[in-house]
């Protein structure tokens, strides 16, 4: 892609020897005279760069600046001057200039400084691909009633510095939840560390929360920040919190009461200003209960509940989530976009989903590589889900007919497809088992638009 570059200055000579200059390194140049001229093209063209004169009739080259730095506060402008003094250059670099080169102009001094800011431009562009991919990756996808209630808990909670506790079915979607209430709050700008407690071994998860220091245990070779101080001045998700051990927990809280922590084998408290959220999937009541779980860690974390609801209390959001996942993995998994067709996305939105979200996203992904056609249709679900689309037919889809006649349809179908897999597909002895007519079968089959998977 051709970068624009933007030449304003009240001498055509000077507009003509840069012009020219730059179109000859690859460049798309335009050139104005004035700052005003400058300001408004500028905001139609939206260049990559501009050269700027400060001395120029009407308005000058400072204010052009000031003033494109308000349309676009990333504008990367290099001032340039015949009559160049060390306060205009400050004054130029407190507005936000990139540079300030003095007339008369020098090429090798010129494409240095192109080639630096436009490597700055470079940086900017793929820093915002990195956020998108990012943001789009943990973006929380959905209409429904539940959903919405969840997503408004968020806007209400994240700007303020209450801790969270976040419950829901593994799959869910809480680190989703977490990241928003990170995202949305005033810390945003500070770094977000997750510590999934089922993953780390007990007798190793106080090491990776409060830190260490060398020769304080076996392996220990050297000093090492915990994952509290690496998350100071930011968010702390604990995942799976439930599974955290006793020792642990009394010394989670009383890092949350203190605000300091003392690295294993250290005798120095470090303070640290951390917003702690949880998630679990455990019923924490009934942990402390059973004495797994401290009661008064548990009130520590419990300040504002969300809970993240089941994929089957939600199937209204199947399609949006089918849609949103197929994009993902067509921008960055390298797979074709397809459609799924109406009776497909009805076909996903019969399961029960046990694993959740993260069940239907590998599902997509799935039949995104396995399904032959250019369209996702009903017969590769029920092929590529195997036994489970009939189980699933049967309890989930039956139960949301709308009337009696789709409710035996529906059965009829599912029944029919069940008893061709368990026969392998052999119609003749199906139809003898079933006291069917073979030809009688056979329509039905064509009427469901039923088909045989292959592996």
């Amino acid at each position: 892609m051709s970068r624009r570059i933007l030449v304003a200055d009240d001498e055509q000579g000077i507009r003509a020897a840069l012009g020219q200059l730059l179109e000859y390194e690859g460049y798309e140049v335009r050139g104005v005279g004035t700052a005003v001229d400058a300001i408004a093209e500028y905001e139609k063209w939206r260049p990559h760069l501009v050269f700027l004169d400060v001395k120029m009739g009407g308005i000058d080259g400072l204010e052009a600046l000031k003033r494109i730095r308000q349309l676009d506060p990333a504008a990367i402008v290099v001032m340039i001057s015949g009559h160049g003094t060390i306060q205009t250059a400050v004054e130029a670099t407190q507005l936000g200039a990139y540079d300030f080169l003095e007339k008369p102009l020098d090429t090798d001094r010129i494409l240095v400084t192109l080639r630096n800011a436009l490597q700055h431009v470079n940086l900017q562009e793929e820093n915002s691909r990195l956020r998108e991919t990012i943001e789009s990756r943990y973006e929380i996808v959905g209409r429904s009633f539940a959903i919405r209630a969840v997503l408004e808990k968020i806007e209400r909670v994240a700007p303020t510095p209450a801790r969270v506790l976040i419950t829901g079915e593994n799959g869910t979607g809480k680190e989703l939840v977490a990241r928003a209430v990170h995202r949305l709050s005033s810390r945003a700008a500070g770094p977000f560390v997750e510590v999934n407690c089922a993953a780390i071994p007990s007798e190793l998860i106080e090491s990776e929360l409060f830190g260490h220091m060398k020769g304080s245990f076996t392996g220990a070779i050297a000093d090492r920040a915990g994952k509290f101080e690496q998350a100071h001045g930011g968010t702390l998700f604990l995942d799976e919190v439930g599974d955290m051990s006793l020792s642990a927990q009394a010394k989670v809280l009383r890092v949350l009461e203190d605000g300091v922590v003392t690295r294993i084998g250290g005798a120095k408290p470090i303070s640290v200003d951390v917003r702690v959220i949880a998630a679990t999937n455990k019923n924490l009541e009934a942990e402390i209960a059973e004495g797994r779980f401290r009661e008064d860690l548990y009130y520590r974390l419990n300040v504002v509940p969300v809970t993240v609801p089941p994929l089957r209390d939600r199937r209204e959001d199947i399609p949006l989530l089918v849609a949103h996942f197929t994009a993902l993995l067509s921008q960055h998994g390298g797979m074709a976009p397809r459609a799924f067709t109406p009776d497909a996305l009805e076909r996903l939105e019969a399961f029960d989903w046990p694993g959740n979200v993260r069940e239907l996203r590998n599902t997509v992904e799935r039949i995104l590589i396995l399904a032959p056609g250019p369209r996702v249709t009903a017969a590769d679900i029920d092929r590529l889900m195997g036994p489970r689309a009939v189980e699933q037919t049967s309890i989930g889809s039956l139960m949301e007919c709308r009337t009696f006649e789709e409710f035996k349809e529906a059965a009829e179908r599912a029944f029919l497809l069940a008893k061709l897999r368990e026969h392998d597909w052999n119609v003749s002895e199906t139809a003898r088992l079933l006291d069917m007519p073979r030809s009688n079968l056979y329509k039905k089959i064509e009427r469901y638009g039923l088909t045989r998977e292959h592996a």
